[in-house]
């Protein structure tokens, strides 16, 4: 069975450090809940990650760990996505809005780059895409 990631709008992030500056306000365990459980669950279990795009553009990512069921308050069953807490960052790849998660086959995800560090300086994704364009990044 091949692996399968995510791709997610990271909604109220402005860049990778304020992701992670939400994220580490969490409490014990990193869960991203969602509404729908996906069917090819087998597929992101064998080692897929959540992509993030912020502000339109795929800016980081996550190693999912585990589906986990929650069930709300209204009785509902959601699916709680278990995320490894280490942010990666990624090639910058522009992405248009969409709701809700899409499945992201391996060869259409961008590459995977340095993990993310707390106060580690980088260029601005703007620049990043432009000098990706230019085959310099």
């Amino acid at each position: 069975m091949a692996k399968l990631h995510l791709i997610k709008l990271s909604v109220g992030s402005e860049s990778v450090d304020t992701q992670a500056e939400w994220q580490r306000a969490r409490l014990d365990e990193l869960r991203h809940i969602t509404r729908m459980w996906p069917r090819r669950e087998a597929e992101l279990l064998e080692g897929g990650s959540i992509f993030w795009v912020i502000k339109g553009v795929v800016q980081s990512c996550q190693k999912i760990i585990r589906l986990d069921e929650v069930i709300g308050e209204d009785g509902i069953r959601r699916c709680g996505i278990v995320l490894d807490p280490q942010l990666f960052h990624t090639h910058p790849q522009p992405r248009r809005p969409f709701q809700g998660w899409r499945y992201l086959k391996p060869e259409d995800a961008p590459e995977i780059g340095a993990p993310y560090v707390v106060g580690e300086e980088t260029l601005p994704v703007a620049l990043q895409a432009e000098l990706s364009a230019l085959g310099v990044l």
